[in-house]
């Protein structure tokens, strides 16, 4: 069975965003593509009907293409205990209220068994600082959280 994985909203905006002129947005768009081409089909790909809500928002062609490759992945449902471990999640890890779907990415990746989240959201989900705080509170509400990364940490060898 291959590991499953929870493309959260920012990884399939950098997949099909036109080409940055920042070098590290660049660098990430490009890491991204590769990692699709190369490691997609090793995993099983899901995301949630929150990605599907943030991915359809902003210009409409863009959001078109972000649709598009979503078309592809199994949605995971927002469901209350996901909801309920989010906003434990968002006062054990200090999440600012602006940003509380943030905890919910992590919690329906945690409440739906995913083994990987992918993002490249490093300000409040793949955030090393805010680990141990995530990991715990899924323990204390009895869920193993998913190994949260990057596309780059997921390259494989």
């Amino acid at each position: 069975m291959r590991p499953k994985v929870y493309i959260e909203t920012t990884v399939v905006s950098y997949l099909t965003a036109r080409g940055s002129r920042d070098l590290i947005v660049a660098a990430h768009q490009e890491l991204t593509q590769e990692w699709w081409q190369r490691r997609r089909d090793a995993f099983e790909l899901y995301c949630s009907q929150l990605v599907v809500q943030e991915a359809s928002g902003g210009h409409k062609e863009a959001a078109q293409r972000r649709l598009q490759i979503l078309q592809s992945l199994s949605v995971l449902e927002i469901n209350d205990a996901a909801k309920s471990l989010a906003r434990h999640l968002a006062k054990a890890a200090s999440i600012p209220r602006r940003a509380t779907e943030d905890a919910l990415h992590i919690a329906l990746a945690t409440v739906h068994g995913m083994d990987y989240l992918l993002t490249w959201n490093c300000k409040h989900i793949a955030n090393a600082e805010m680990q141990r705080s995530v990991t715990l509170m899924c323990h204390l509400q009895g869920y193993e959280p998913p190994v949260i990364c990057t596309p780059e940490e997921l390259m494989g060898d």
